[in-house]
């Protein structure tokens, strides 16, 4: 997740007044994706299976 200005390939999707732009070819892929924030962070979850974690965020919890 990062800061982005919407580009002609990316779908842009406005809820609860927060603008999210995403690929459009990674949506297909990743459908359906759900953002949920909390008082620490936000966590994603998506279609994609990235296994047990991830090592370049320092969390394990909010990876996927």
């Amino acid at each position: 997740m990062a800061l982005d200005e919407p580009k002609a390939t990316d779908d842009v999707f406005d809820i609860e007044g927060f603008q999210y732009i995403v690929d459009k070819d990674f949506m297909q892929k990743a459908n359906p994706i759900k953002v949920d924030f909390s008082e620490i962070g936000f966590k994603l979850d998506c279609a994609i299976d990235f296994g047990a974690g991830c090592s370049g965020c320092g969390s394990t919890s909010t990876c996927g």
